[in-house]
């Protein structure tokens, strides 16, 4: 969950600091609050009249009449249902795989808590408030958990905001010559969609000409990647294909465009829509944001709503607001036709704005010269194999295949909402033109069921076996047996697991597969910018707290001005997750690392294995003892799997532990 640190950093030490996306170790690992955290009723806070008394008139002469206690106004009540509706949201948003909505809605839901000016933690606080904060807390608590396990946890793609939005709040002002030169261009354009000017449609050219022309070429530009694509879709379904410029107005051609509604995708698709028309939503895509999928399903509903109101800005009112909405509007004025409709103001604004938006853009595009747009230069179309998989493949590995980026391939695939194909269903993986048969030559000498944890390493120059393995937190045995090196007698120069090993030199640019055990750490980490919560709970210690999320003793006391090691009085703590390197979120915590050095947050988490609980009866078996670092989507039972060992040994030897946090070191004993 992103939350400012400034904010925190400014409220004081005896503030509670947040709401926590941390996983206790009793919790379920369900998509929604437990069971027992249910809201508080909210019930009127006055309070039961005292016994008559008899007064003085005389000495009370301006008393008023007590007000009636269903009238009394409650802020504690008030104040939890608007905490309840934002996390409510939160929860909406989670489940439908928009992680970035629905941090901001529990971030939103936290600070009205901590922004209310109570203080939570008096004896004498309205106990609703605590509640109320312990059903955030343990809500969120559980969500994260959930999240963690189904693969990247909160790594969700990054949206763009939607240009739609902008447009729909202005009413530009017409200029008449703008209107009169556009009425004479539009007698002589060629088009399947009558076009019409109006002072709404001329009022939004001038604003393309002048304020929102930024906006309008780069969209023209971006058209050229999926112009032939969307032209051609629209053809087969029998829609006009000016309504290619829906898309451009709606989201500019990009496919990861996302409204403050929440539509989403090139065509702005909610939710609900989509369902309907067979685009997909999961944890892992939203086909909303496939361009050729999107564009399949916006043309067969544009047809769908031609077929209801009989013409095509009707449709196209329609598919912004709703059919419902414009045959409402239908019936109660008995016209069907827009323009009309605009007049007795019996639409949506939003809507009323939408349908001249697309026309303004539409007489614009097919019409470059006149609107100095001729010198715009399109984008080409980005051609791509596709390669169906069956099996979840991480992007880093499947790029390091076709010696791309992940960036690249988040580009071919922008329906993937995280760095993981599906692991429930089949995908059509797209990567670069002429790669396909390079992706499935590398790609098959990793073993299946290893595709999200194995990598690929490009051999530098000068690069030993030895240094490899530290980067991949590996041994260089483990490598060489992936890779069938040759070893050789070394008299005995290396100690421990590889004495008496040595290896040939490495050739530069050799492609090693690197053997990762599931769990293990493949890269250096670097805190992420996103801040977690965690409720403190008893017998917590700064230290015990940083060895489970795997974070340093000196971060999580800077972080949270703590001193010492003792963690009375706290309920919350507030700490930034390591995060893999290479991925966007590490990238971005890279660069703030300068400003961020000063809080202490820049500095790499040093993780000391936990102390064994049964140090002493293990002392002579030590050498079947492990540590396991827990890695996001990891279970005991896999855990327990990997080591030949049972889940009953883990809860054993693991102080019982229930529940799984991402950086948690693990006792690991064999199994005897």
């Amino acid at each position: 969950m992103r939350f400012s640190s400034q904010r925190y950093l400014a409220i004081s030490v005896s503030a509670i600091l947040g709401a926590t996306l941390g996983c206790q170790s009793a919790q379920k690992t369900s998509f929604l609050p437990p069971s027992q955290a249910e809201a508080p009723t909210l019930v009127a806070a006055g309070k039961p009249p005292d016994a008559p008394q008899q007064k003085s008139v005389a000495a009370e002469p301006q008393s008023k009449p007590p007000v009636p206690e269903a009238l009394q106004v409650d802020p504690v009540a008030d104040l939890i249902a608007r905490v309840e509706k934002e996390f409510q949201a939160g929860q909406d948003n989670y489940q439908a795989g928009h992680l970035e909505a629905a941090k901001q809605n529990f971030d939103s839901a936290f600070n009205l808590l901590l922004g209310s000016g109570y203080d939570l933690r008096s004896s004498t606080s309205d106990d609703r408030l605590e509640r109320e904060l312990d059903r955030i807390l343990d809500g969120i608590n559980t969500l994260e958990l959930a999240a963690l396990q189904q693969g990247d946890g909160f790594a969700e793609q990054k949206s763009e905001p939607a240009p739609i939005d902008e447009a729909n709040e202005l009413t530009p002002a017409v200029d008449q010559t703008v209107k009169a030169k556009a009425e004479a261009e539009i007698r002589s354009t060629h088009s399947d969609l009558p076009l019409v000017m109006t002072d709404q449609v001329a009022g939004y050219i001038n604003y393309f000409s002048n304020r929102g022309r930024g906006t309008l070429e780069h969209a023209l530009a971006r058209s050229g990647r999926y112009e032939d694509m969307i032209r051609r879709v629209l053809r087969e379904e029998g829609v006009p294909q000016e309504l290619i410029y829906l898309a451009q107005a709606e989201s500019g051609f990009h496919p990861l465009a996302v409204s403050r509604a929440g539509a989403r995708g090139m065509w702005q698709f909610m939710g609900s829509r989509a369902k309907g028309y067979g685009l997909e939503r999961s944890w892992w895509v939203d086909d909303r944001q496939d361009p050729e999928k999107a564009t399949r399903a916006a043309a067969h509903h544009l047809h769908d709503l031609y077929n209801e109101f009989g013409d095509w800005y009707l449709a196209m009112a329609a598919y912004n607001s709703g059919p419902g909405t414009v045959q409402s509007a239908v019936k109660r004025t008995g016209y069907a036709d827009f323009w009309e409709l605009y007049r007795r103001n019996v639409l949506p604004k939003e809507t009323r704005n939408y349908v001249p938006i697309i026309v303004a853009v539409t007489i614009m595009a097919k019409n470059p010269a006149q609107y100095g747009l001729d010198s715009v230069v399109k984008e080409k179309p980005v051609p791509y194999d596709t390669v169906k998989i069956n099996y979840p493949i991480d992007l880093r590995l499947a790029a390091e295949c076709v010696d791309a980026t992940a960036e690249d391939l988040l580009g071919l695939n922008p329906s993937l909402l995280r760095l993981t194909t599906p692991k429930d269903r089949a995908f059509d993986l797209h990567l670069p033109a002429g790669t396909a048969d390079k992706f499935e030559t590398a790609v098959a000498s990793i073993p299946t069921d290893k595709r999200v944890w194995w990598r690929y390493h490009k051999v530098q120059s000068g690069e030993t076996l030895a240094a490899i393995a530290r980067t991949y937190h590996t041994t260089p045995v483990a490598i060489a047996e992936a890779n069938d090196l040759n070893p050789s007698p070394n008299n005995g120069r290396i100690a421990g697991r590889n004495a008496g090993m040595n290896y040939e030199a490495l050739s530069p640019e050799a492609r090693l597969i690197i053997p990762i055990a599931a769990g293990k750490q493949a890269d250096t980490s670097t805190y992420a910018h996103a801040t977690t919560h965690y409720k403190v709970r008893k017998g917590d210690t700064v230290e015990s707290v940083a060895e489970n999320f795997g974070v340093s003793v000196k971060m999580l006391r800077s972080w949270n001005r703590l001193k010492g090691s003792s963690l009375e009085g706290r309920k919350v703590l507030y700490l930034h997750l390591p995060v893999t390197a290479g991925t966007r979120e590490s990238q971005l915590a890279a660069k703030r690392s300068s400003a961020s050095h000063r809080h202490g947050a820049s500095e790499t988490a040093s993780v000391k294995p936990v102390a064994d609980p049964s140090a002493d009866s293990a002392a002579a078996n030590r050498e079947t003892v492990k540590h396991h670092t827990v890695k996001q989507g990891e279970t005991l039972y896999s855990i327990a799997n990997s080591y030949n060992t049972t889940v009953s040994s883990l809860k054993h030897d693991n102080r019982n532990l229930a529940v799984l946090r991402p950086g948690m070191i693990l006792v690991v004993r064999d199994a005897h």
